[in-house]
């Protein structure tokens, strides 16, 4: 595993990157843009994976992280769950939201990843210096 220093090597975090901008453009136009409550929930809910990924890193250690990645977790299948909605009153198509699900869902399998992995590590401590 390629060692992480910063929040910013996460590959789960740089997808989550892109999903929250692919969200921000898919719902600034149309009948999307017009659906304030909707729209806020699914911009919220995409920057919390983002956030939550690097709030928990800049924690102190596995414990805290991994709670902050299952929050990241949540927030991606909150996401898929609110594009479901989206699709059904014809916000987007289906090939915007199949880019929006693959995308959140290929995040919640890297972030299971890495629980995995910090919940395995013998390395404990503020970031294994």
């Amino acid at each position: 595993m390629t060692k992480i220093q910063r929040f910013e090597d996460i590959e789960a975090w740089k997808i989550a990157r892109e999903l929250a901008g692919d969200t921000y453009r898919l719902t600034s136009t149309g009948k999307f843009a017009r659906d304030f409550p909707l729209r806020d929930q699914v911009r919220r809910a995409s920057v919390s994976i983002l956030s939550n990924i690097a709030e928990g890193f800049e924690r102190s250690g596995n414990k805290e992280f991994i709670q902050f990645l299952a929050l990241a977790k949540g927030s991606a299948g909150e996401l898929r769950a609110q594009m479901y909605v989206a699709l059904d009153q014809q916000y987007v198509n289906n090939e915007e939201f199949g880019t929006i699900i693959k995308k959140a869902t290929d995040v919640s399998r890297m972030l299971s990843g890495l629980m995995r992995y910090l919940q395995s590590s013998t390395m404990h401590g503020t970031k294994y210096k």
